[in-house]
């Protein structure tokens, strides 16, 4: 494979930044990778790990002179981030990032951006519940979803070469909106994961079930909830306050579905709910048909990475 960048800077070395670092070196896709991390330990850690060419103590050293530079630390920082690094941009350098939001992203950093930096958010849908720079693998991205939302005005020679990156990096490449990316993403992700921390939370407040019990009998579905509620705190408290408007849709949607629920079960239902169940479990097969998920049981037990 030949290199599609000279030079790629990460700005963020977490799971999404120390990942993107194994794919681009693994596949040859840039000449030379220079990493920021906020955190000194970061920066120690992924020296070490030897995940980029070039560590830098700013961010805005990080990026010059490269061709690439992918925000990859939670979207409340972006706006600083694109603000401090924006004198550092060369001209033609492409500006992307991994948020789980957009159209907050788009708010936050074009305003700082100086011309002839092409700039065009994304968003792979990918991850762990793990975090730092020892956490990541090249194959995380692989027939994962990355979506594009570049502006109407963006560089389509730009737009193609940031498409063909995420390609080499394993990814399939879908292009929309902000705004629909922000819709779609609250009900797939964001109120999910909202959910399972209320669940976790709900189930440490029982006085009447000790905490040994929640823990002991955890395979009976909480233990699922327990592992997205795992994920990057930071992380999330940026997801939520960025995309309040799109979560607070679909948080009454479920809300409304989940009363209807309520009453079957109180009201002996049966027929209500065996319709529900089963039209869910075959949303459950069309995501396993779909290569987003493997059929076989683990019960937590050796999960290869690239599942």
């Amino acid at each position: 494979m030949t290199e599609n960048f000279e030079r790629v800077a990460l700005i963020g070395l977490g799971l999404i930044g120390s990942s993107l670092a194994h794919a681009i070196r693994q596949r040859k896709i840039a000449g030379h990778i220079s990493g920021y991390a906020r955190s000194e330990a970061t920066r120690r850690k992924a020296a070490e790990l030897k995940l980029a060419d070039s560590i830098h103590q700013s961010a805005a050293d990080a990026v010059r002179d490269a061709d690439l530079v992918i925000l990859c630390s939670p979207v409340g920082t972006y706006g600083a981030l694109a603000q401090g690094i924006a004198p550092a941009l060369k001209p033609g350098a492409i500006l992307t990032d991994v948020g789980s939001v957009k159209a907050a992203v788009v708010r936050d950093v074009l305003p700082h951006l100086p011309q002839g930096v092409s700039f065009i958010p994304g968003h792979p849908i990918a991850g762990t519940e793990q975090s730092g720079p020892e956490s990541g693998f090249a194959e995380l991205f692989i027939n994962r979803w990355c979506i594009l939302t570049p502006l109407p005005d963006a560089d389509p020679s730009a737009v193609e070469k940031l498409v063909k990156f995420w390609q080499d990096c394993g990814s399939n490449v879908e292009i929309m909106t902000p705004e629909h990316h922000d819709l779609v993403l609250a009900i797939t992700s964001h109120l999910p994961h909202l959910i399972a921390y209320n669940i976790v939370s709900t189930a440490a407040d029982l006085e009447e079930v000790t905490d040994s019990e929640v823990i002991k009998y955890s395979a009976g579905g909480f233990r699922d909830f327990t592992r997205i509620a795992a994920s990057d705190p930071t992380m999330w408290r940026d997801v939520f306050l960025n995309n309040k408007e799109a979560v607070l849709e679909m948080l009454g949607r479920f809300s409304e579905d989940l009363s209807a629920l309520q009453r079957a079960i109180r009201w002996g239902d049966g027929d209500m709910l065996f319709n529900l169940f089963s039209r869910s479990r075959e949303i459950r097969r069309s995501i396993i048909a779909a290569g987003q998920d493997t059929a076989a049981p683990n019960f937590g037990r050796g999960v290869p990475k690239t599942q």
